[in-house]
């Protein structure tokens, strides 16, 4: 006989929330592109701990170039290699409150470490070079999905950037202060 509380049980039964594990942690190794307003890159991430993941990436950065002999101007895409140790800082509480932290999403702290070789030049004029460049900027981000494939990012930061003049026949280098701000629509190769 079906007393009243099985059949209370099973009315409500199907009007339950189904809740996926998920656990806090950055993923093994996530493949990747993304593109920017000016540019695109291919990542690599692969966890070093629990909320700790290593970025290495290598892309086309780009921006305006200007020649004012000539009165002349363009964009310009040049290679740009970078390095990150990223920390998603808040992966856990995501976890603990059900939202998605699949393919990282979450938010970041980072010390990006990059460099722009003077190897070649796309889009720009005959003649168009780029100054070769290192550089160290810490920045806080974020990192979200859209679906399973899709993800976008954004990132802000200040930082400091070594320009080799010297290599581009100048008497000596010069470094500076540097605003970094990065919007970036990616995504996730299985």
């Amino acid at each position: 006989m079906i007393t009243k509380r099985l059949l209370l049980v099973l009315f409500l039964l199907p009007l339950t929330k189904v809740v996926q594990a998920q656990t806090a942690s950055v993923e093994r190794s996530i493949y990747g592109v993304q593109a920017g307003l000016v540019g695109f890159w291919g990542y690599n991430e692969s966890r070093l701990s629990n909320t700790i993941a290593l970025r290495t990436e290598v892309g086309l950065n780009g921006g305006i170039w200007q020649n004012d002999l000539y009165n002349t101007s363009g964009i310009i895409l040049f290679p740009e290699l970078s390095l990150e140790p990223r920390w998603y800082y808040n992966i856990r509480k995501r976890t603990r409150r059900l939202k998605r932290t699949a393919m990282n999403s979450a938010n970041f702290v980072t010390l990006k470490a990059f460099h722009h070789p003077d190897w070649f030049t796309v889009g720009a004029g005959s003649g168009v070079t780029v100054i070769p460049d290192i550089g160290l900027v810490p920045m806080w981000g974020i990192r979200r999905n859209v679906g399973s494939q899709f993800n976008f990012e954004a990132g802000i930061g200040i930082g400091y950037q070594y320009l080799l003049y010297k290599s581009a026949g100048y008497t000596e280098n010069s470094g500076d202060t540097i605003g970094f701000i990065s919007l970036r629509f990616g995504y996730h190769i299985k």
